[in-house]
């Protein structure tokens, strides 16, 4: 038996016949309309590119020579300085380790880098990153070295010719005071990398200065290599006069600042700007200066580095400069 409306809202009871209602007006609608079928040519299209919004988001980053910690302590005054004297939302960032750190320049992530002057002539050789502003360190030298230590009671060694046949520890391949300038060091006292009996380089991520330290002091490696002022970062941990310094080496151009290729040239004159008019006589600076344990930072270019290369050409056969390529946004060459 065929059911009729009034049939089915008997059965569907009261509470329903007001939605069926409603439903059945809306599909009567529908139908009811007069359309004829489009037809869509999916062949006739036009790109779109989506405008993404612009940011004023700064990346900072502080080589990784001590612990993440240390780096932190250090520079988080800075860095917050920076931000509200430029206006850019500036944020430090902590690469693991050396090569990190360059290869993150290189990709972009990182758009300001503190580094020693080994890593940026490598950085302006690979990825033409340009150097800006370089410190003057917190004891008033504009350029620093490396020293060579060994425990104090190690009979065996007491000159830099008493290293040979020893097991030298470094702090990094790319480490300027911790491995550069101890390798031009040890080279011109007729020491090459073949009379030791071994080398190698403080492990891990952060921290690498540190660890060339007591692993010296634990007697792991009879000799290593540290930048000058990394002892004293250890001072409250450990006796340092349990160590002995027994060579150091010329002195080189400071701690550098530099951009990645592609950051915009007004960008990197506010951050210099701001960072060469941090001043130690004005109280509320002096303490951003001191925890960074910089006495000024100071204008600088790419030349200020030229006597770092002249040490790589020296003991690699290779000069190092900027190299001439297509650089994209990213900062990686093409």
């Amino acid at each position: 038996m065929p059911l009729t409306l009034n049939a089915i809202f008997t059965a569907v009871g009261p509470r329903l016949k007001v939605w069926m209602a409603v439903l059945l007006m809306l599909v009567s609608t529908a139908c009811s309309r007069d359309e004829s079928p489009r037809q869509i040519d999916f062949s006739q299209r036009q790109d779109v590119t989506l405008q993404v919004p612009p940011t004023n988001r700064l990346t900072y980053a502080y080589l990784p020579q001590f612990s993440h910690a240390v780096s932190f302590e250090r520079h988080h005054r800075l860095v917050r300085y920076l931000a509200e004297a430029t206006g850019y939302d500036v944020v430090q960032i902590f690469p693991d380790t050396f090569d990190e750190h360059m290869r993150m320049v290189g990709q972009g992530q990182i758009d300001i880098s503190f580094s020693n002057p080994y890593i940026y002539v490598m950085m302006a050789h690979r990825y033409c990153a340009r150097a800006f502003a370089r410190i003057i360190e917190s004891g008033g030298h504009e350029r620093f070295r490396g020293e060579i230590i060994v425990r104090a009671d190690n009979q065996t060694i007491h000159s830099l010719a008493d290293c040979r046949g020893k097991r030298w520890l470094a702090v990094d391949p790319f480490s300027a005071g911790g491995y550069l300038y101890a390798l031009g060091l040890f080279g011109d006292h007729g020491i090459s990398l073949q009379d030791f009996a071994e080398i190698a380089f403080a492990p891990g991520p952060g921290g690498k200065q540190e660890k060339v330290i007591l692993a010296v002091q634990a007697g792991q490696y009879d000799v290593g290599s540290v930048r000058e002022g990394a002892l004293a970062v250890l001072a409250d941990r450990i006796d340092t006069a349990e160590l002995r310094v027994i060579g150091r080496t010329a002195w080189y151009p400071g701690w550098v600042y530099a951009a990645r290729a592609g950051l915009e040239p007004q960008i990197i004159a506010r951050v210099g700007q701001a960072l060469v008019a941090l001043d130690a006589a004005n109280p509320q600076q002096r303490g951003i200066l001191e925890n960074a344990h910089i006495k000024a930072i100071v204008s600088s270019d790419d030349r200020d580095f030229d006597p770092v290369r002249d040490l790589w050409s020296r003991v690699e056969g290779e000069r190092l400069n900027c190299r001439t390529a297509t650089v994209n946004a990213q900062g990686q060459r093409q």
